[in-house]
């Protein structure tokens, strides 16, 4: 069975802007997967990517 989504799991040691990014090979931006002000602490945010294109991906 195929795993069509993967966690990125992150911690703030102080409380911030989080904006989290998903690119294909060639640059172009895919999905904007976070991008909002996020408390001091643990989070987890989750790509889905059932819905995306086979191949390389790079996040930022």
């Amino acid at each position: 069975m195929f795993n069509s989504s993967t966690i990125i799991e992150y911690a703030l040691p102080k409380e911030g802007l989080v904006s989290i990014k998903l690119y294909d090979i060639t640059g172009r931006l895919v999905k904007q997967l976070v991008n909002e002000q996020k408390p001091t602490g643990r989070h987890k945010t989750t790509i889905d990517s059932g819905n995306l294109a086979s191949g390389t991906i790079s996040i930022h």
